[in-house]
């Protein structure tokens, strides 16, 4: 049946493929409840529903389907589609630990990083100012180098020449300041280690883990670079208050942040947090936050930056190609 719904889709023939998966999805067969689980939280085949996409993930779980169960307790820790409930979310990872991997791995990774029972904290690494303008933190540390290499670990496979949207085509293109590859730790990845990661990154910042967007791991290469830019947006309204970098690796040559308007270079051990707030007082754009990522020389720099707004970011779904489904 799903071999069907993928040939209708392949096909263009949208409305079909959908009327065929949530009739198998209504008769209770785990893969076809997964699928549209899957298409509610893409958007672009029926429309974004997130709540739905939870349960629906929540009942192919119960009927046996594990990766459905492992991407359920990623959606409880991270609120994704109802209320965040960690606990919750550790009792069902705790469920698939013997017969799911990716469960295995988060659960040992879990004991041994410093999280409450709520998965807030347990530490916040002491912050230190490196200077008042741009307003620039340093915490070392930050990550332990495990957690690094985790992070690393689970963007790898994922990996992709960062790109942005030509708004004339509505085209990817490669990114005209950035030569890199990047990866999202969006609601479908962020698991509960990433999520983790995220609350003590907004502890730190004195935010709320909400106010941000996806964890990104960027990786530069030998002449890989992020060119002069400053992080604030020139739209009115939500702005980007924050943004917070951590360094994953160190055996690279080149590749110090530098920030251009007062000579300022950074370069960051494994696991080293560095945090700047992109506006001044009155909340108006910060043009001495102008960075840049100096081209890498030798060897592969690793980072993970989250960018913080001040508001938690609204982005509107895709128009789905089946409006009324």
């Amino acid at each position: 049946m799903m071999s069907e719904v993928q040939q209708l889709v392949s096909a263009g023939q949208y409305a079909e493929a959908a009327d065929k998966l949530m009739a198998a999805a209504a008769g209770g067969d785990p893969n076809a409840i997964f699928t549209l689980a899957k298409w509610r939280v893409g958007g672009t085949i029926v429309r974004r529903d997130l709540q739905a996409a939870r349960d629906l993930l929540a009942k192919a779980a119960e009927a046996g389907h594990r990766q459905a169960a492992l991407l359920h307790a990623h959606f409880v820790a991270n609120g994704t589609g109802g209320p965040a409930d960690w606990g919750g979310a550790h009792r069902l990872l705790s469920e698939l630990g013997g017969t799911e991997p990716r469960a295995t791995e988060q659960l040992d990774m879990l004991r041994r990083m410093a999280v409450e029972e709520d998965g807030e904290p347990a530490r916040i690494p002491r912050l230190e100012a490196l200077s008042q303008r741009p307003a620039l933190f340093l915490a070392r540390g930050f990550l332990e180098i495990e957690e690094c290499n985790y992070l690393v670990r689970q963007a790898e496979p994922s990996l992709k020449p960062s790109v942005v949207t030509d708004r004339a085509t509505g085209r990817a293109m490669l990114h005209p300041v950035r030569r890199s590859d990047g990866m999202l730790f969006g609601v479908d990845n962020e698991d509960l280690v990433v999520n983790a990661i995220n609350r003590r990154i907004a502890a730190a910042s004195g935010t709320n883990a909400a106010q941000a967007e996806p964890l990104q791991v960027l990786s530069y290469g030998p002449g890989g670079e992020f060119k002069p830019h400053v992080d604030s947006v020139k739209e009115s309204g939500n702005q980007r208050i924050l943004t917070a970098l951590i360094y994953l690796t160190e055996d690279y040559e080149g590749g110090e942040t530098k920030f251009l308007r007062t000579g300022l270079s950074f370069r960051g051990r494994t696991g080293d947090l560095l945090l700047f707030r992109n506006v001044m007082a009155d909340g108006r754009p910060d043009l001495m936050t102008e960075h840049a990522g100096l081209p890498v020389t030798k060897g592969r720099k690793m980072i993970a930056s989250r960018w913080i707004w001040r508001q938690a970011p609204q982005h509107a779904p895709p128009e789905p190609r089946v409006p009324n489904l």
